[in-house]
């Protein structure tokens, strides 16, 4: 049975960015992710969205941040296994058996970095549209070019719906976007871009029909909250933007069970420990008092955590270095 020092389960950007640092700690470490590509939901949802609360970037593309995280963790050679899921983590006298579907292996500790879990959009609540999802009514909002001169209705008030609505302002011809509420639970500079843009606001409406017509057109008729009023836009493209049912059964399932806040989160200490000697948690999969779910925070948590577990299984390391007294060379640190 293969030993690793760490494991890090989840490959999204903070728990790709926790391996790389593990590697600045000189430690043996495997990456295991459920997808076939790291990067998560980040990945997988948002690659166009452009990320603005990371240090370092005016702004970047999700993709984009991807790619500049494998390529820092490309540095080192860390076993990276993708497509696999951990069934089971086994505490031992030692560390604890991890269990995937193609393996088996032990680990002195574990830092878990899964995010929320498996994720399902939140659909449209109307009847008679399943024909039409993955037509025109879109929950991913994908490669940009398939909407270039299109008419868009973004459906939803949060970061995500402000967000995409200011993306497609790039090459659709007209974009709207409906809220039920007259404001927008969004970062405030996202508001702003969107009240000096072009984008229509359909404020306060929700969707009550959805006609597509001869021409491949929808009429999609809003209906004003609180009234019976009702207005009909007439759009090429639905994006729906109205969050993500998050779920983490995965874990449920494992011999080890942390202690759960009630967000269902793994309660951690601010050396991000759960509740189980050697097991830590960072990014979205954690919970403390004043947690901030931001890829900024989890990237913090990252070397927080890692130190702590190198802290713990080798005790005469001492604690965190300064990586500006470093330098990697073939993939090894030098002092």
């Amino acid at each position: 049975m293969e030993e690793y020092d760490l494991t890090i389960i989840g490959g999204g950007p903070v728990g790709v960015f926790a391996t790389f640092y593990a590697g600045l700690r000189d430690v043996k470490v495997q990456l295991i992710e459920s997808l076939a590509e790291l990067g998560g939901q980040v990945k997988a949802l948002y690659p166009e969205k452009n990320i603005l609360d990371v240090a370092g970037y005016m702004n970047v593309k999700g993709k984009d941040l991807v790619v500049d995280l494998e390529k820092q963790l490309g540095q080192f050679e860390p076993d990276v296994k993708t497509d696999t899921m951990v069934t089971d983590v086994v505490a031992d006298e030692t560390g604890f058996v991890i269990t995937t579907n193609h393996a088996t292996t032990h680990t002195k500790a574990v830092i878990v970095a899964t995010g929320k879990g498996k994720f399902e959009p939140r659909k449209l609540p109307l009847d008679g549209i399943a024909n039409l999802e993955g037509q025109n009514i879109h929950y991913f909002l994908g490669d940009l070019s398939k909407f270039a001169g299109k008419r868009v209705l973004v459906a939803g008030g949060g970061d995500s719906a402000v967000d995409t609505a200011l993306l497609l302002t790039e090459n659709a011809s007209e974009v709207h976007i409906m809220h039920r509420r007259d404001q927008f639970r969004a970062l405030e500079h996202s508001v702003h871009q969107m009240e000096i843009s072009s984008i229509i606001k359909d404020t306060p409406y929700m969707v009550h029909e959805i006609k597509k017509l001869a021409d491949g057109t929808l009429n999609v008729s809003l209906k004003k909250m609180k009234t019976d009023e009702i207005k009909v836009v007439n759009v090429d493209e639905i994006v729906v933007s109205y969050g993500f049912i998050s779920e983490n059964k995965i874990i449920q399932g494992w011999n080890i069970q942390p202690e759960l806040s009630e967000k269902q989160n793994m309660l951690v200490n601010s050396e991000m420990m759960t509740s189980i000697d050697g097991v830590y948690a960072i990014g979205d999969a954690n919970d403390y008092a004043g947690k901030a779910d931001l890829i900024a925070t989890g990237f913090g948590e990252a070397p927080v955590a890692v130190n702590a577990a190198i802290s713990q299984i080798y005790p005469e390391r001492g604690g965190a270095l300064h990586s500006s007294s470093l330098t990697i060379e073939n993939g090894e640190v030098k002092h």
